[in-house]
Parts: structure tokens; sequence; C-alpha cells
């Protein structure tokens, strides 16, 4: 009896282990790139230029692996925090550049803003070839002057069976 008990258990250990790593949906639908992020937070934008700071947030959408012809993609987050637990934090512009520098698209059509602590994410799908290994974002924002918000990118690639990620953070850059 205890050799059958020891025999179910491995049978369901396998199963178990072999659902996990079939994924059936993976390779036969065309995914989505999904280039339309938005809160309904929409204001008027009468903001002097001298008082919009600007960002620039470095994305790889890609990465050499062992040649400079052999590439990974990864799929990369923009992630933009309002640190601050009183005050809003207005965005007038996030824009998409690629390794050439040439705008791949706009993320905003107005002004919104983010309320105390809040956090908003764009997301560059795996699929979407189109930034490269020196892709950016440059974000324009406003706010009080004690306002320190956080721009971030978490990069998520793999390779194989391995699994990574890594994060670039936003510096500021002149008007």
């Amino acid at each position: 009896m205890g050799t059958l008990l020891k025999n179910t258990v491995w049978i369901i250990v396998l199963c178990f282990i072999g659902s996990a790593c079939n994924n059936p949906n993976k390779g036969n639908s065309p995914i989505e790139i999904l280039d339309e992020h938005a809160i309904e937070r929409a204001i008027k934008d009468n903001t002097p230029n001298n008082a919009v700071n600007k960002i620039y947030v470095p994305i790889y959408s890609d990465i050499y692996n062992q040649t400079r012809d052999s590439r990974t993609l990864l799929t990369a987050t923009l992630s933009i925090r309002n640190t601050s637990s009183k005050d809003s934090l207005f965005i007038n512009k996030i824009d998409y550049f690629n390794t050439q520098g040439d705008l791949v698209r706009s993320y905003l059509n107005n002004s919104i803003y983010l309320k105390p602590l809040e956090t908003i994410d764009y997301v560059i799908e795996e699929q979407d070839k189109e930034g490269g290994s020196g892709a950016n974002f440059i974000i324009h924002w406003y706010g009080k002057s004690s306002l320190n918000p956080l721009f971030q990118a978490v990069m998520v690639g793999g390779l194989g069976s391995q699994a990574f990620s890594f994060t670039t953070e936003g510096i500021p850059v002149s008007n």
C-alpha cells in the first residue's frame, strides 16, 4: 500500500509540473500592443512653460544577447509616482522615443493629475520593437515646489529558463 501511495503522489506532482510549464495560449494568438493609458482626470492646462519640469527615463525594450545581431525583447513599465501625501502632481506630456530619438508615440492628449500617493503605469509590451535598446520617455510635470515625484522604469525579460529584471531612474533635463 505504501508503494502505491508513493507512486500516486509522484504522478500527481509530475502532472502538476507538466501543466504549470505548458501554456496552451502561447504563440497561438496575436498580442495586442496597448498604447492607450488614461486617467479620466483631464484638466485645462494654464501653466507657464517655465514652471514645467522635464524628466528623462531610459527604457530598454530590447537588449543585446551574445552578439550585436542577437537581441532579447523585454517588457518595460514606466511608473510615475506622486510621493506627496498632500499635493497633486500635474503631468502635461508623456512622450516615448526610440533609439534614434524619433517620437514613437505620445500618451497624453490633455494634462492629467495624480492625487497624493497615486501611481500611474505605462507598459511597453515585449512584442513592441519600436523603441529599441536606447528608447526613452520624456515627461513634463509640474506642481508645488515641494513635490519630489518618482519616475522609474522596470524591465523584465528572460533567456531560456532564466528570468531577470532591472530598473532605471528618471533624471531631470533642462528646458
